[in-house]
């Protein structure tokens, strides 16, 4: 590996040990879907780790609050309401079972989603 990451700095570091007891092949994430608790555990960023890299504290510095007004969300509404599949979806979210008519109604593409 040419410079790695962090995260594979640490990994190396921790395997280190275990080197000719093991071998590491590499599962492309096509065929490697699974994901578990071992893959996806990160070792902690702290001084007694080999890898430990120090990083800054990062304090707020402002906050910024918008008030958004009642006709905003009336312009969005409307062009919901506008739009034919946003409409249909609406509508078939309001009844407590899938009616054949309204999915009938929209585009391919949301036909697949909706099915």
């Amino acid at each position: 590996m040419k410079t790695p990451n962090t995260h594979m700095l640490r990994w190396q570091m921790y395997l280190q040990d275990y080197r000719g007891n093991i071998t590491i092949a590499h599962e492309s994430g096509n065929i490697h879907k699974s994901e578990d608790g071992i893959s996806r555990w990160a070792l902690a960023n702290t001084p007694e780790n080999l890898a430990w890299v120090p990083q800054e504290d990062h304090h707020i510095e402002g906050i910024c609050v918008t008030d958004i007004g009642t006709e905003f969300f009336n312009q969005a509404k409307k062009s919901y309401n506008m739009d034919k599949n946003c409409h249909t979806l609406f509508q078939s979210l309001m009844k407590d079972f899938k009616e054949p008519s309204l999915s009938s109604k929209l585009d391919e593409i949301w036909k697949e989603s909706y099915d």
